[in-house]
């Protein structure tokens, strides 16, 4: 008779709260604090971005979402240098590259990591379930979405090749 061995483990750890995004603390692109609770009542769409991708071109179409529902929607792009060195250029660099060839004005974070040991806390919650409360996923290449709801909650994410004016996220607003 085969006799059941108890393995004494450390009882879970769920967290009390999950973190609210408007709780994490990032920067701009000229490394001014953001306080992203300004945005509550919004919806808020996060892009890793990068200057020299095949999709750099939906810098356009990020630029006519945001000035179509401007009381809606605030866009967030975070450049990215983790796929293909893409976007290895400085602060300045970026900004005058968005600016000059797609006249951004949409909120740009601090080049961030998306993924891997060095994550930035916005993309850890974005990107893990026990975080957001939906949905874990991997940012799989640059222009990857989420999009967060009015009241701080992920809705979803989309993949590099979902545009932007996409109605799978126009749907929302």
């Amino acid at each position: 008779m085969k006799t059941a061995i108890k393995i004494k483990t450390a009882p879970s750890k769920v967290p009390e709260a999950l973190k609210s995004i408007y709780d994490i603390p990032v920067n701009d692109l000229g490394g001014n604090p953001i306080d992203l609770s300004i945005f509550k009542g919004r919806y808020i769409l996060f892009v890793n971005v990068a200057s020299k991708c095949g999709f750099t071109a939906q810098y356009k179409d990020l630029q006519q979402l945001s000035d179509k529902y401007p009381d809606q929607l605030v866009v967030i792009g975070a450049p990215c240098n983790q796929f293909g060195g893409q976007e290895a250029g400085s602060a300045s660099q970026i900004r005058g590259f968005c600016e000059l060839n797609f006249g951004v004005t949409f909120l740009l974070t601090e080049k961030l990591n998306v993924k891997g040991v060095h994550q930035h806390p916005l993309y850890s919650w974005l990107t893990l379930k026990k975080l957001n409360g939906k949905k874990s996923s991997k940012v799989q290449w640059n222009f990857q979405k989420y999009l967060v709801s009015p009241k701080g909650q992920l809705i979803d994410y989309y993949y590099s090749f979902t545009k932007p004016l996409s109605s799978k996220i126009t749907k929302y607003l």
